[in-house]
């Protein structure tokens, strides 16, 4: 299965410059440039994609991972739950969009029940001994995206790093 399988590691709305803001041109480029990327990985024999189904990036990945589906019948999409209670204390709006993902996926794994400090790290670890691909959208900062990136590397995936900073900035006439 670890061969044809891939995850996704990146950023957390709160950390990205257009914030929840999903009309922003920059995040527009970055969702197409995701698709792009996730086509690449279909054509390259991937079919089960693992989302970590946190804000932000997680869900583009989810989302476009589900548009793929639309076009090919064998994929699988898979949610890893770091633990029971992730949306809990999210919005009403956050907590709708997380749920609808949720229930389109194929699989769904529970990593743990409650939360511990490290949930995040033990949902990235088994997202990661799964695939044999990464795909990231990345900062350069320290946090759970490079402690995944990191993790990966050790575990040899192959690594595709959609550098954030290449979409931090104003993008006029897209």
């Amino acid at each position: 299965m670890r061969t044809k399988c891939c995850c996704f590691a990146g950023l957390e709305s709160s950390n990205l410059p257009w914030g929840e803001n999903e009309a922003d041109p920059r995040c527009k480029a970055l969702k197409n440039r995701l698709a792009g990327e996730l086509a690449k990985a279909y054509q390259n024999g991937l079919r089960h994609f693992i989302c970590g189904m946190d804000l932000g990036c997680d869900m583009y990945f989810g989302e476009a991972v589900l548009n793929l589906k639309h076009e090919h019948d064998d994929i699988i999409l898979e949610s890893a739950i770091p633990f029971e209670e992730q949306a809990a204390k999210w919005s009403r709006r956050q907590r709708d969009r997380y749920y609808t993902l949720a229930a389109k996926c194929d699989v769904e794994t529970m990593v743990q029940t409650v939360y511990s400090s490290d949930c995040m790290v033990h949902r990235n670890r088994y997202m990661i001994d799964c695939s044999s691909v990464l795909i990231t959208i990345y900062d350069g900062l320290f946090g759970s995206t490079m402690q995944a990136l990191s993790y990966s590397k050790r575990r040899r995936l192959q690594i595709v790093q959609i550098n954030l900073s290449d979409y931090a900035y104003e993008c006029y006439g897209t």
